[in-house]
């Protein structure tokens, strides 16, 4: 794997590289930025968008209630005004826990080419 520099040393991700991150719209990020008010990326010149990594974070935490729990946004508001620290590591668990089920699907590919 080739070292990305710009990867851990950037401050700032605009809103088009989050979207990307989430493959979801920039309308639903600014959607959810109303809905949510944990999420509140800086606005530099022409009201530009800059999330920082705590930003990001706030939206993993919410792209995952919503998006891979199916919770209602009202049930994510609640979950996240209750529980901040317990959702966060949920999310971390759930995103550990899809590459480990990536590796494992590629190994065993290798072994059934192999037999």
């Amino acid at each position: 794997m080739a070292y990305n520099p710009d990867k851990e040393l950037k401050l700032y991700y605009s809103i088009s590289e989050v979207a990307q991150m989430f493959n979801v719209t920039e309308t639903l990020l600014r959607y959810w930025e109303k809905e949510f008010k944990n999420i509140h990326p800086k606005k530099a010149n022409r009201n530009i968008r800059q999330y920082t990594k705590d930003d990001i974070e706030e939206v993993r935490a919410v792209y995952h209630l919503v998006k891979e729990k199916g919770m209602t946004l009202e049930g994510a508001r609640r979950v996240l005004k209750n529980s901040k620290d317990g959702t966060s590591k949920v999310s971390e668990v759930s995103d550990r826990l899809k590459i480990i089920r990536a590796d494992l699907v590629s190994i065993k590919k290798e072994l059934d080419s192999m037999f």
